[in-house]
């Protein structure tokens, strides 16, 4: 029998919706802090924000917001994919996990190529509430691999488009499917964790790197929201990496920055050693490096992971989303939430995902509505 989902908390109901709030809050405070400053090398960025680099939200808006990027909005499309998968496995006792969470991603894919919700009679996959959010409409700089592999018509099951041979994308390693994949580790155990992210991530990235980094991100999170240390989470996932084939990139890159965050002061200088977090290595290896070396403090962490001349948004995000699943949304600064787009619809599907996947499975006719099982 498949196990479905994580065996529930044994820390309590509370502590896991404010680690599940923790973790896509968390991330999104990462993609926010780091979307503005993204393409802009070291140099520019300590003369702008000064020796420390970015301290802060760059705010948009007349000053009113800080700016969620495509990393985030593709985040949230697969945790609602993840409800509505756990939904129709409550009703109909059918696993169609990654099937439902690419459906998700297509509903994202309305958002970039539509100013509004588009009309979809008679199209299941194309419904629900989230849709409807028109801040996810704005165009953030959306990757072109999963623009394409979305387009694609890939099956999820074979990553191979119909009259095709081999997975779509197949050169395709960069950062789009690590980024948003942290939501599966938030509701299944390590193991089934990385094997939904992995599968997920190959409707878009064909690498085998992508998908194993989408697979070790995932697991990392399963393991914080069970209440285990960073060190321990990142050590326990490097191991399930090890029984995949083609495991040695991402195992190098998680490897480089755990001996990193224990050589001393971290510093902007060692994030860019790690790379530039365009690819899905190197944007795990920076996030982990940078909540290793500031485990304690996600305001300093978050500003590390964006402080370089990278991919930032993404780096920012992924090391967001592992700071706030190990400590909570209590942890995260709250002057930076106040300003934060959407932060309403985040925190009202970060509550959702967790009711969805405690006992009590919600089925009213509102959830229904709300979260079609299709």
């Amino acid at each position: 029998m498949v196990e479905f989902a994580r065996p529930w908390a044994a820390d309590g109901e509370a502590v896991f919706r404010s680690r599940v709030r923790g973790c896509l809050l968390g991330g999104a405070l990462g993609d926010a802090l780091g979307y503005p400053v993204e393409f802009h090398g070291l140099a520019r960025l300590r003369a702008v924000h000064g020796p420390g680099g970015v301290a802060g939200p760059v705010l948009a808006n007349g000053g009113q917001s800080a700016l969620i990027s495509d990393d985030t909005q593709m985040t949230l499309f697969t945790a609602e994919g993840l409800i509505r998968a756990h939904a129709r496995f409550v009703d109909h006792g059918a696993d169609d996990t990654v099937d439902l969470v690419r459906n998700a991603h297509l509903r994202w894919l309305d958002t970039q190529t539509h100013e509004r919700p588009p009309a979809v009679e008679g199209d299941p996959v194309r419904t629900g509430w989230l849709r409807h959010q028109r801040f996810l409409y704005a165009l953030r700089a959306p990757g072109n691999a999963c623009l394409t592999g979305l387009r694609s018509g890939v099956d999820p099951g074979t990553a191979t488009p119909p009259g095709e041979k081999g997975p779509v994308n197949p050169d395709s390693k960069g950062c789009g499917g690590v980024m948003r994949s942290a939501p599966f580790g938030l509701v299944h155990t390590p193991e089934r964790a990385f094997e939904l992210a992995a599968r997920s991530t190959l409707s878009t990235h064909g690498h085998p790197t992508g998908s194993l980094a989408s697979g070790a991100f995932a697991a990392i999170v399963a393991h914080l929201v069970a209440g285990e240390s960073l060190l321990g989470s990142v050590l326990q996932a490097l191991e399930l990496l090890r029984a995949h084939p083609s495991h040695e990139e991402t195992g190098r890159a998680l490897r480089g920055a755990i001996d990193l965050a224990a050589e001393g002061r971290p510093s902007a200088e060692r994030v860019e050693g790690l790379g530039g977090g365009w690819v899905a290595e190197e944007a795990l290896a920076i996030a982990v490096y940078c909540a290793l070396a500031e485990p304690d403090d996600v305001a300093r962490a978050l500003s590390l992971a964006v402080t370089h001349g990278g991919d930032s948004d993404s780096t920012g995000a992924i090391c967001g989303n592992l700071l706030g699943a190990r400590h909570g949304d209590a942890a995260l600064p709250a002057d930076w939430l106040a300003v934060l787009e959407g932060r309403g619809t985040i925190t009202a599907l970060a509550d959702d995902l967790a009711v969805q996947y405690s006992p009590r499975h919600p089925r009213t006719r509102y959830w229904r509505d709300r979260y079609p099982a299709s």
